[in-house]
């Protein structure tokens, strides 16, 4: 069985969460107590008890949702032996290539965890509030959201962003060039269209501010090579070479999220078990993508020590 590590992006997070890890395993206590100590507070607290507007802030829920998955990978590591080099490869969507990245030893869990701090920081600050917006396709051959993004591109910036799934495309942009974006789908056949309720326009132009800013701060930051090759979001294709990974995580925050490729890309390699620690987001993509293959979502003690069970 040929495995991939995959790691969730902005979404997953609630209140609680990693909370049964935490009490489970002292390898994921360690991670929660290293990245408070990075951020100079306390993250694992507002995880716990909230509040969810506080933890939703994408400042808060970026190093929030690295840490469970984390936590999910060291506590699998220390508990069960099962390492990360067990996988042919790691992926994460958006902010979980940091993740991704971190799991694979390839950059610190203190640096992933400031890094993704500024990282939501960055973003959230790159346009005012209001002035873009993100929009779901549901249902879209990439050709209709590509023809439906020329259109809204009239009005203003507007780029796919996310190519989640087949049928399941996000677009974001300034908010009127969005808008049209959805009116131009519906002429183009795309059965169902709707704004998203997030607070900036991601993975497009607008976000040149928080690259410049991801740009700095990753010269400073040291990268390894990771243990196992990561599949990029921008190519959708292998990398190892630590200035290489430098630039696309860069070129991340601007750019297109190519998830679908990714796992294609994956499959292609031979690929037929999904383990993503830390939530089920991708997993349940995965289900509509490639129903043959066995998703895991490592998300407590039990689907630990039965994914680990699994491999003995």
């Amino acid at each position: 069985m040929a495995l991939a590590f995959i790691f969730p992006g902005q979404g997953s997070q609630a209140v609680g969460m990693g909370q049964a890890l935490k009490d489970a395993y002292p390898a994921a206590r360690e991670v929660f107590e290293a990245v408070d100590e990075a951020l100079g507070e306390s993250l694992s607290g507002l995880m716990a008890d909230g509040p969810m507007e506080t933890l939703t802030l994408t400042e808060n829920a970026q190093p929030a949702i690295m840490a469970v998955s984390i936590a999910a990978m060291r506590a699998l590591k220390a508990e069960f032996g099962v390492e990360v080099s067990a996988a042919r490869f790691v992926a994460g969507h958006s902010l979980g290539e940091y993740t991704a990245l971190c799991a694979a030893g390839a950059i610190s869990l203190p640096d992933a965890a400031r890094l993704l701090r500024l990282r939501g920081r960055a973003m959230q600050q790159a346009v005012p509030v209001g002035e873009g917006a993100m929009a779901a396709m549901l249902g879209a051959e990439m050709d209709q959201a590509e023809a439906a993004v020329a259109a809204g591109q009239a009005y203003g910036v507007v780029a796919i962003a996310n190519d989640n799934a087949p049928g399941q495309i996000v677009i974001s942009g300034v908010k009127a060039a969005v808008e049209a974006a959805l009116e131009a789908a519906k002429a183009h056949g795309v059965r169902r269209a709707m704004m998203l309720p997030v607070s900036a326009p991601f993975h497009c132009p607008l976000m040149s501010p928080a690259a410049d800013a991801m740009k700095i701060a990753l010269k400073h930051v040291s990268i390894a090579a990771p243990a196992v090759p990561l599949i990029a979001n921008v190519t959708a294709a292998p990398v190892t070479d630590p200035e290489t990974i430098r630039a696309r995580l860069v070129e991340q925050v601007t750019g297109r999220v190519r998830w679908r490729e990714s796992i294609d890309f994956m499959q292609g390699e031979g690929v037929s078990c999904y383990a993503e620690a830390g939530a089920k987001v991708l997993v349940s993509m995965l289900r509509r993508h490639i129903p043959e293959a066995e998703g895991v979502a490592l998300t407590g003690p039990e689907e630990l020590e039965a994914f680990a069970a699994s491999l003995a």
